[in-house]
């Protein structure tokens, strides 16, 4: 089905005046900048006179999600132009990252308050700007103890009106889109994808009439990174990072898409890009550290050489994330990144002793902030050490594992509560098969299995640090039971097309079968130098960098 299928016919209702056009001052500011020219271009018409080419630009940022220059830029149009209303709405909803981790505080809602006033007592603004800053006032100005989850909805209603007012505004529809991708993050049970579709739908139409919208780019690889619509968000991924070549979330942006679809080399392009990016973007700005969007590429770059068996990268990668000697700002998406990756690099490898030894890096971290990340680390230390054998350190990591979902549990954050689940699932399964117990290590593996299968991946990762579904197949592999293992794999491949250990996995468990044919249709997939490889022993050792012992039974 096409995705222009997905598209919403939305009334088309003159409820308000389409934006009017900024009267023409003696002079246009640009909010001079750096890097004009190579951030892409959308177009906002506003009021205020004499900054419409700055208000375009912060608005440029504001759709890459730039968010520490869009918030610098429309003050900066306020500090020029106190009566510019719309310049207190840039800065409030720069305040927000809708579709990353982090949650705006009390102080961030009262600020956000606290800008939406002095727009709503600027001079000048029209109608439609109004409903702008109402629009917005929905998330911030709802009672204190309103649950993240009622005013995101809250907005998206708001802005669902705004929008139907001005249906051919691409600034209207674009946000109006953002706004559908942060209702459907915050309800992670709903599977119907029915908010990205709907989103997928408005963006499109907003590309048909401008090609190269910054926003609508970008939200439709949001809306579209699941395995299900990944394939209709192709074209904008290799033409996002074409238009903003400055700018590291562009450069990155496009790996959601690719890793997707198993597209490693476009991944690690993607991401070095994007890498590059932010450090300069650290060094123009004196950061002390690495930027956090630096670590967050290195995570997708990680994820994509493992892939390609490019362990010697992934080794430099790595090595890399333990020289950063600090980072700014300290949030999730470092946490997630600084756990993420030792603990892919010894997992993807098979290297069961070092995923058990894995050390806390970065101790003077804040990790209390985020028990998701710590489980990141003890997830690889459990699995590790139910491989490794070593029951005891397994046991333990398993509790420790009990205790941070439980600690997320009391929290209320529904979705990580899952993801940890998932993993000490995940660990008890390998657990009791190493204690013997193979019926019960099949049942848990498979409640962990179909556990994930229900749930959505977050943008802050390329994908679990092992897929369940594979380490399903793993199992019933290592229980000669290579039918059903075959079967898991094949699950595991539709999810996350070329991932190196299900394909890996799956030759063997085709070559157990006796389905040579099949065997060798896996092997040709594997990447060079394996898929070179004509015994499968070979081949599957290079990717694995284990024995064979499970396909020579």
């Amino acid at each position: 089905m096409m995705l222009r299928k997905f598209q919403i016919i939305l009334a088309v209702v003159a409820l308000a005046a389409p934006p009017s056009v900024p009267a023409a001052g003696e002079h246009e500011h640009s909010g001079t900048d750096a890097h004009a020219g190579l951030i892409g271009h959308a177009h906002f018409a506003v009021s205020c006179r004499g900054q419409q080419q700055a208000f375009d630009q912060a608005t440029t940022l504001l759709h890459s999600f730039w968010y520490e220059k869009a918030e610098t830029a429309f003050a900066g149009i306020a500090q020029r132009d106190p009566d510019c209303a719309m310049a207190w709405w840039g800065q409030a909803i720069s305040l927000w990252h809708p579709l990353w981790p982090d949650r705006p505080d009390n102080d961030v809602l009262a600020r956000g308050r606290a800008l939406l006033a002095q727009g709503r007592a600027a001079k000048q603004q029209t109608q439609h700007e109004a409903a702008w800053l109402d629009s917005l006032a929905a998330f911030y100005d709802a009672d204190g103890a309103t649950a993240y989850r009622e005013r995101v909805l809250a907005y998206e209603q708001a802005m669902a009106k705004l929008h139907a007012g001005s249906p051919r505004d691409s600034e209207a529809a674009a946000f109006y889109a953002l706004a559908l991708l942060a209702s459907a993050q915050a309800l992670p049970t709903d599977q119907s994808h029915a908010r990205e579709r709907q989103a997928a739908g408005l963006l499109n139409q907003v590309l048909a009439r401008e090609p190269e919208h910054p926003g609508a780019l970008h939200y439709l690889i949001h809306a579209c990174d699941s395995p299900s619509l990944a394939k209709y968000a192709l074209g904008a991924a290799r033409s996002y990072a074409r238009i903003a070549p400055a700018v590291p979330h562009v450069q990155h942006m496009p790996s959601h898409i690719f890793t997707r679809l198993g597209l490693w080399e476009e991944s690690i392009a993607s991401n070095r890009g994007a890498e590059s990016a932010a450090k300069r973007f650290a060094a123009e700005m004196r950061l002390p550290g690495a930027w956090d969007e630096q670590l967050h590429a290195m995570d997708y770059l990680e994820y994509a050489y493992l892939q390609l068996a490019r362990y010697p990268e992934a080794r430099a990668v790595q090595d890399e994330l333990f020289a950063i000697p600090a980072t700014s700002p300290a949030n999730f998406k470092v946490a997630y990144a600084y756990a993420a990756i030792p603990a892919r690099h010894a997992i993807e490898r098979r290297q069961w002793r070092e995923a058990a030894g894995l050390p806390i890096h970065h101790p003077d971290f804040p990790w209390d902030r985020f028990p998701a990340a710590q489980a990141i680390t003890e997830f690889a230390r459990a699995l590790g050490a139910a491989r490794s054998g070593d029951q005891p350190h397994a046991m333990q990591a398993v509790g420790r594992l009990t205790a941070l979902e439980d600690a997320l549990r009391k929290s209320g954050d529904a979705y990580w509560k899952s993801q940890v689940e998932i993993q000490r699932l995940t660990a008890q399964a390998w657990l009791a098969q190493a204690k013997g117990k193979p019926d019960e290590a099949v049942s848990t593996m498979r409640r962990a299995a179909d556990l994930e299968d229900a749930s959505e991946k977050r943008p802050v990762t390329p994908g679990p640090i092992v897929p369940a579904r594979e380490l399903l197949g793993d199992l019933l592999l290592e229980l000669d039971r290579p039918g059903e293992a075959l079967a898991a794999y094949r699950v595991a491949l539709t999810e996350s097309p070329n991932r190196l250990n299900s394909l890996a996995g799956a030759q063997c468990a085709a070559w157990r079968l006796g389905e040579q044919s099949t065997a060798q249709d896996y092997a040709r997939q594997l990447p060079r130098p394996m898929a070179e490889a004509n015994d499968h022993r070979s081949g599957l050792d290079a990717a694995r960098g284990e024995s064979m012992r499970s396909c020579d039974r």
